[in-house]
C-alpha cells in the first residue's frame, strides 16, 4: 500500500473541515448552541465519506472524474448548471480563502491588507505551478495537521463528557425560542453542507486520476477516505468543543482567523498561537488551491479538454489557464474589501443547493455493475448513499429560506 498518498485525503479533508468559514462557523456553532451541534460532525463526516469513496473508486477502477459523470448522467443542460454554479462556489470559496491566508500574514507581518492579498496570490500561483501535484499533497496535508492544538486544547479545557455525548443527539436547546430555533436549523444545514463541500469531491477524484489509480488501489482509496476525512471530523469536532469551552463563557464571537487563535494562545501561550496560525495558513492555502483546481478540472472535464498538472503545460494550456484565472479573479474579490467570512458563509450555503446534481451522478455510477463490475456498490453502500441524497436534497430544499430568515446566521 502507498501509505504516501494519505496526504490527498489529509488535504482534502484539511481544505475542507477547517478552512476560513468552517474554522469560525464551527466555533460560533459552539459559541452559540454549546455541544447541541455536535451530531451533525460525524453524520456530515459518513456523508463525505461515502461520496467520496465512491468517487474514488470510480477514478480507480473505471478512470473517470466526477464532472465527467455529471455531463453524462444529467445531460448538457443540467451539468451546464451544474458547473456555473460550481465554478461560482469556487471562486468565492477561493476568494475567502486567499483573503483568509492575507488575514494570517497580516497578524505576522502587520503588512497592509490588500498587499498581503497580491502576495498570497503570488505565491499560491507559484506553488501550483512549480510543485508537483503529491507535494503539494503532502505539504499541506501535513501543515494542517499543526491545527490538531485545536483538538487537544479542546480535552485541556475539561468538558463535560455527559454534554458531549448528548450533543451527539440531535436536539434543539430547551429555552430556545423562535428565533433561536431557526438560527439552530441555519446552523444545522450550513454545518452540514460545509463538511460535504462538493468541490472535496470534485477535488479527491480528479487527484486519485492525478495519481494515477487502477482498481488494484481501491483497498487504498477506502484507507485514504476513512483516515484523512476521520481526521477532518476529529478536529471539526474539537472547534464546536473550543467555542463551547472557552469562547461562549468569555462571551466572544469568534469572526476572525486571529479571533479563532485566542482560545489556543490562552491555553498554550505564544507557541500554541504560532502553531495555530501556521495550521490555518496551510489549511486555507490547501483550500484556496483545492478549489481552484477543482474550477479547472470541472471545466476541463466538461468540455473535454486534456488536463492534470501531471501533464506538460503545453499539452494542457487550457487546464493551466483556467486554474490561473480562478485564481486571477478570486484575488480581485479578495481585493473588493468584502470580509472574506461573510463570502464563504454565503458560498457555503449555496453549495449545498447543487450537492444533490454532483452527488446522484456519482451514486448512478458507483452502483452500475455494467460499468463497475464487481466493485460497484453493495447494499450498505447503495443504503448509504441514497439515504444521504435524500437528506441533502432535503438540506438544499431548506438552505434558502433559512438564510434569508436568518439574516445569514446573524439572527
Amino acid at each position: 500500500m502507498k501509505f504516501g498518498e494519505i496526504f490527498l485525503g489529509v488535504l482534502t479533508a484539511m481544505g475542507g473541515f477547517v478552512e476560513i468559514g468552517e474554522l469560525t462557523f464551527t466555533l460560533n456553532a459552539g459559541q452559540q448552541f454549546d455541544w447541541a451541534l455536535l451530531w451533525v460532525v460525524p453524520l456530515g463526516t459518513v456523508g463525505i465519506m461515502v461520496y467520496c469513496e465512491m468517487a474514488g473508486r470510480v477514478a480507480a477502477v473505471r478512470g473517470r472524474p466526477v464532472f465527467a459523470l455529471v455531463r453524462e448522467r444529467t445531460g448538457f443542460n443540467s451539468a451546464l448548471l451544474t458547473l456555473l454554479a460550481s465554478l461560482a462556489v469556487n471562486l468565492l470559496t477561493c476568494a475567502a480563502e486567499i483573503g483568509g491566508v492575507a488575514l494570517l500574514l497580516q497578524l505576522l507581518l502587520g503588512s497592509p491588507y490588500r498587499l498581503l492579498i497580491l502576495v498570497t496570490f503570488a505565491m499560491l500561483v507559484l506553488v501550483v505551478w512549480f510543485v508537483s501535484f503529491k507535494w503539494i499533497e503532502r505539504i499541506f496535508g501535513l501543515g494542517g495537521l499543526l491545527l490538531i492544538v485545536f483538538l487537544v486544547a479542546a480535552v485541556y479545557f475539561g468538558p463535560d463528557w455527559t454534554h458531549v455525548a448528548q450533543g451527539l443527539l440531535p436536539h434543539v436547546p430547551r429555552d430556545a425560542g423562535a428565533r433561536e430555533t431557526l438560527l439552530y436549523f441555519f446552523y444545522a444545514v450550513a454545518l452540514l453542507s460545509s463538511i460535504m463541500l462538493p468541490y472535496e469531491t470534485y477535488f479527491y477524484a480528479s487527484g486519485g486520476i492525478e495519481d494515477e489509480w487502477k482498481p488494484a488501489d481501491v483497498g487504498l482509496n477506502r484507507f485514504v477516505v476513512l483516515v484523512g476525512f476521520a481526521l477532518g471530523g476529529l478536529l471539526s469536532a474539537s472547534l464546536v468543543g473550543v467555542g463551547t469551552e472557552y469562547f461562549a463563557p468569555n462571551e466572544i464571537q469568534p469572526q476572525s482567523p486571529g479571533a479563532a487563535a485566542l482560545g489556543i494562545a490562552h491555553v498554550f501561550g505564544p507557541i500554541g498561537l504560532l502553531l495555530a496560525l501556521g495550521g490555518m495558513f496551510f489549511a486555507f492555502g490547501g483550500a484556496a488551491i483545492e478549489t481552484a483546481l477543482s474550477s479547472a478540472y470541472n471545466l476541463a472535464q466538461f468540455a473535454g479538454w486534456p488536463w492534470g498538472k501531471h501533464l506538460r503545460r503545453r499539452h494542457a494550456g487550457r487546464f493551466t489557464l483556467s486554474w490561473l484565472a480562478t485564481f486571477a479573479l478570486a484575488a480581485v474579490v479578495a481585493l473588493s474589501g468584502v470580509n472574506p467570512i461573510s463570502i464563504v458563509e454565503y458560498s457555503i450555503v449555496f453549495s449545498v443547493v447543487i450537492l444533490p446534481f454532483t452527488y446522484f451522478p456519482v451514486l448512478a455510477v458507483a452502483s452500475d455493475r455494467t460499468i463497475m463490475g464487481k466493485h460497484a456498490n453493495g447494499p450498505l453502500a447503495n443504503a448509504l448513499g441514497w439515504f444521504y441524497l435524500v437528506l441533502i436534497t432535503g438540506a438544499g430544499i431548506a438552505a434558502l429560506p433559512l438564510l434569508f430568515l436568518t439574516h445569514g446566521g446573524r439572527g
